[in-house]
């Protein structure tokens, strides 16, 4: 069965720089990347090439659960667009394009089979939410 795929958007007010770096650099990776309060991603590294590998170690805040998102990076844009292929071969599109003094960052991912569509639609769209909320916390 092909998986299906979703997207999901949010209007980011800061540059398109500054959210490309705050997107892709380890520093920043681990105090956003989280689809709740009671998750963080204690872990992130990033070989910002084609065919470089980034991996997020996201784990519950009570050390109960947590696994490695990884992936390999395909195509490189800086500034404007990232695609990757995940270890279970799913692909994911994010771009960022400048409205005006913000950004539209829109990411498309191909679903995996284990969870309900909804809920993996909630969690990166939760996930993109807390970047956004990262992101305009920042001095600019």
């Amino acid at each position: 069965m092909p998986n299906t795929s979703i997207t999901v958007t949010a209007l980011v007010n800061v540059s398109p720089h500054d959210a490309w770096d705050y997107w892709t650099k380890p520093e920043h990776i681990v105090k956003w990347n989280a689809a709740s309060a009671d998750w963080h991603t204690s872990h992130a590294s990033v070989d910002l090439k084609q065919g470089g590998k980034f991996l997020s170690r996201m784990e519950a805040k009570d050390g109960s659960i947590g696994f490695d998102f990884v992936g390999t990076f395909t195509k490189i844009v800086r500034g404007e667009l990232l695609e990757y292929v995940l270890e279970d071969n799913r692909k994911v599109s994010v771009s960022f394009a400048k409205q005006d003094s913000a950004v539209i960052i829109t990411e498309t991912f191909e679903t995996e089979t284990e969870n309900p569509v909804e809920m993996q639609r909630d969690g990166w769209q939760a996930i993109l939410d807390n970047f956004k909320k990262y992101a305009e916390s920042l001095p600019s």
